[in-house]
């Protein structure tokens, strides 16, 4: 059973979500199989998909249902209303021609980072990313960083809540190891993972903070283990790496400045 956290909470919608995210990592699946996944009476469960068939989240043929394209426009309503991921490439895309490395943007979700933004060169790799995946936070140097500047309930939240990401990482810390971590992160301003989420991953990050100087995001530069080394991290990518983090800062904190266009 969910717990409540208000008297306003509407419980249709939260089951409703329930069987929308029940879909991950399966292309169809049968009344059964979304009623097993999500908890829900099997009643239920069809009530909520016979709704998101007839609004087009759902599509049925045979006894098994599949997500349609349209939930796709959930997420894109993020992005959006957020214009700043898009307005942020420019930037991420000169840190890659700087680097010659991967690099991305993610967002706390949970006990997961979710990537926004991400650009990409051909290098050797061992996980798939793209905008919307996300991966374990405490392993990552994103979630590092965005752990560093959290409340301390978030990080006990992280520990105690089981990762969406379907990842086993290589690395599982207990809570004296984390926030020793977190301490180094806050002290240097910036974060490292060394194959600590999967092996040959390593990478750095740098906090993104809005106008408030609270973090919200973070960047990193990503690279495989095998062809860049730690001494070529800290000191050739992590000046550039701190320089961008430092202008999207900016580009942030100056677009919350300029006062909505009224219609």
């Amino acid at each position: 059973m969910r717990e409540r956290t208000s008297p306003d909470f509407v419980e249709a919608i939260a089951r409703g979500f329930d069987v929308v995210r029940s879909f991950e990592g399966a292309p169809s699946l049968t009344l059964a199989e979304v009623a097993q996944r999500t908890g829900l009476a099997r009643p239920t469960a069809r009530r909520i998909l016979i709704t998101l068939q007839q609004i087009g989240y759902v599509v049925t043929d045979g006894g098994r249902f599949e997500l349609t394209p349209r939930v796709l426009e959930l997420g894109v309503a993020y992005f959006t209303g957020s214009e700043f991921w898009a307005n942020a490439m420019p930037r991420l895309r000169q840190l890659v021609e700087r680097t010659g490395e991967s690099s991305s943007i993610a967002q706390l979700d949970g006990a997961d980072v979710v990537y926004v933004a991400r650009v990409a060169v051909p290098k050797l790799v061992t996980l798939s990313v793209a905008v919307g995946t996300r991966f374990p936070a405490a392993q990552t140097s994103l979630g590092k960083v965005l752990l560093a500047y959290a409340d301390a309930d978030v990080v006990t939240a992280v520990l105690e809540e089981p990762s969406r990401s379907g990842i086993a990482p290589v690395w599982t810390p207990s809570r004296a190891e984390l926030d020793d971590v977190l301490a180094t992160v806050r002290a240097q301003g910036w974060a490292m993972s060394d194959q600590q989420l999967a092996p040959a991953i390593r990478s750095i990050a740098a906090p993104i903070r809005s106008e408030d100087g609270s973090v919200f995001a973070a960047l990193n530069v990503n690279a495989h283990a095998a062809e860049t080394s730690i001494e070529r991290l800290t000191e050739e990518h992590l000046p550039h790496l701190l320089r961008t983090a430092s202008d999207l800062s900016v580009d942030y904190a100056l677009r919350a400045r300029i006062p909505a266009a009224s219609v």
